[in-house]
């Protein structure tokens, strides 16, 4: 066959395939250049969910008359101008694809007018067919409607999907985008009707107010702020409590420099850090913002910049985890909690007995007299600011009884406290086997090492990792190309099935990159032993006891959920009791 140059036409089309997957992709494009041209408010217009009009308008910086017809040329563009620009991207677009490729494939007219320009101009495209610019009337900014998507191209026409699915990934993605931008206004209409109106974030309320609308209430009133810097990496947003995880991962939004982002990395991060408040199977939400030097960071990755490359994807990994982590720690048991310093309230701590529980592992635990009448002592008249002390170091208030062996009741200032008794005790027994582990875990000395047949990529990560398996308390060393052999392993996990345990870790390892997924392998054993140590049901506490447990909880870490991420305890105030009484006050 001879080899000869495509037409414009059909290489236009070509890197349309790349760029524009369905209409979502169109405004995704078209709203990425508007919020690069400065825009404070864009509106989207849809009908027949894409297929027949898309119209995206702005009151950006606009584009003069003369750059019109330049703007729909392949690689055109006025984001970067050398490799040096490339390498440090701070705008959403910088290949010069969109317009070119959006016009090969539908019927397309530009209107823009720059904001000290007397008048507007207006170009056409037709399946790529570039018309002469002509003049137009439009206010300062940007007006783009793309009609007739794919008319040219039957083959992928026939892959647009039903109106309604279309429509629900435009509005995924227009809500998406308001995310990221929450200083813009966005209005998103379907034919008549507005699916979103959302008015700029002038500032934290309107933030809330934004986050409210698209994802809801309940999230904003139980998620967690954060905002932590370590050098030149940043971290701030939102991250939902365990207990409002979902069944699927459909609320979880992640920005890195402004960028919505899909991202492996990123996204095992979070999981990592929620890896054993959150209960199996369940997906946690949150919106966090990642900040960044862009020279330490490659958008160039996608056609569609969906994925990103980090320069140092470790140091990346580590400081969301622990950032998310910091966050989930806090809790709602510990009083004001301040997103840039997630430290434990200082919390005198109760006198506990050591002792063998079951015969088990000494742990520390409450000592258990068995006087289930017992009574709380008079608490008397306490001065106002006594009152209030009193409040902010014991959120959790004061036991009142036990209900059914199981359930602690207890009052604070502002009602009633539920805890559960079992899950909250093995909390706090897990934080202290985690505590106790120390910087190098507890090992020991196989009698007879064990020999472990793996892939040799398989053997290569572990010698890769050889010092963040010692760390944990493994001695490691490779046999063969295909072989390890283990002589040293963490005290805890001596009695284990090691050949699946390692193998089970080396998975990890490969699959989503960092070494706490090894410390996590310990974890997991942790977890279990402190749940068949923790109290359990129909054990009978008195006031004391109960109180004791009341203070252990609010000086521990990730308390608000057990090891297997169920709640440890809830709260009722006085309006909502009132409300259950129909009692007026």
């Amino acid at each position: 066959m001879t080899i000869r140059l495509l037409p414009s036409e059909l290489i236009d089309q070509i890197a349309a395939g790349e760029v524009i997957e369905r209409p979502a992709s169109v405004i995704k494009e078209l709203v990425e250049n508007s919020l690069d041209a400065g825009a404070t408010r864009i509106e989207i217009d849809v009908e027949q969910g894409g297929s027949a009009l898309i119209r995206v308008r702005d009151d950006g910086s606009g584009m003069p008359a003369g750059e019109l017809a330049l703007a729909v040329q392949r690689h055109a563009t006025s984001k970067i101008s050398t490799l040096d620009d490339l390498e440090a991207i701070v705008t959403l677009g910088f290949r010069g694809e969109a317009l070119p490729s959006i016009g090969s494939v539908s019927r397309m007219r530009i209107v823009s007018r720059p904001i000290d320009a007397d008048a507007a101009a207006e170009i056409f495209i037709d399946g790529g067919a570039v018309q002469a610019v002509k003049p137009a009337a439009h206010p300062p900014g940007t007006s783009i409607e793309v009609r007739d998507l794919f008319f040219n191209v039957p083959a992928r026409r026939k892959f647009v999907r039903s109106v309604a699915t279309e429509l629900s990934h435009i509005v995924g993605l227009v809500e998406r985008l308001a995310l990221a931008r929450m200083d813009v206004a966005f209005r998103l209409r379907h034919g008549p009707r507005v699916l979103l109106d959302l008015p700029r974030a002038a500032d934290g309320r309107g933030e809330m107010a934004r986050l409210g609308a698209l994802l809801d209430d309940a999230f904003v009133a139980d998620a967690t702020a954060l905002d932590l810097q370590s050098g030149p990496v940043a971290l701030r947003g939102w991250v939902g409590a365990p207990t409002s995880a979902r069944a699927q991962p459909d609320r979880q939004f992640f920005f890195v420099n402004g960028r919505a982002v899909r991202d492996r990395l990123l996204a095992n991060a979070v999981r990592l850090a929620y890896r054993d408040v959150l209960y199996h199977g369940r997906h946690p939400s949150y919106v966090l913002y990642l900040a960044l030097d862009p020279e330490l960071v490659d958008v160039n990755a996608h056609p569609q910049k969906l994925e990103v490359r980090f320069r140092d994807n470790r140091q990346v990994h580590g400081f969301v985890s622990r950032a998310v982590e910091a966050a989930l720690a806090r809790g709602r048991t510990q009083p004001n909690p301040s997103p840039t310093a997630p430290a434990l309230p200082s919390i005198e701590q109760p006198r506990f007995t050591a002792g063998y529980v079951s015969g088990r592992l000494p742990l520390e635990t409450m000592p258990m007299h068995v006087n289930s009448g017992q009574r709380a002592e008079p608490r008397g008249t306490w001065a106002v600011a006594d009152a209030l002390q009193r409040a902010e170091d014991e959120p959790l208030g004061q036991a009142i009884a036990q209900l059914h062996g199981i359930y602690i009741l207890a009052q604070n200032e502002r009602g009633l406290i539920l805890v559960d008794a079992h899950a909250a005790h093995e909390r706090i027994l897990y934080e202290k086997l985690k505590a106790a582990e120390g910087e190098h875990a507890p090992s020991q000395q196989l009698l007879t090492p064990v020999t472990i047949e793996l892939a040799t990529h398989e053997v290569d990560a572990v010698l890769e990792s050889h010092a963040e398996f010692g760390r944990a308390g493994f001695e490691i060393e490779r046999l063969s190309p295909t072989s390890l052999i283990v002589r040293r392993v963490p005290a805890l996990l001596a009695r284990e099935d090691l050949t699946e345990l390692v193998r089970q870790v080396v998975r990890d390892l490969l699959e989503e990159g960092g070494a706490h997924h090894i410390e996590g392998a310990s974890h997991r054993l942790l977890a279990n032993v402190a749940c068949r140590s923790a109290i359990h049901a129909n054990r009978r506490l008195t006031i004391p006891e109960m109180n004791a447990l009341l203070r252990q909880m609010e000086a521990t870490d990730r308390v608000d959920q057990c090891n297997h991420g169920r709640p440890t305890w809830t709260a009722m105030s006085l309006t909502e009791l009132d409300q259950l009484f129909l009692r007026g006050r």
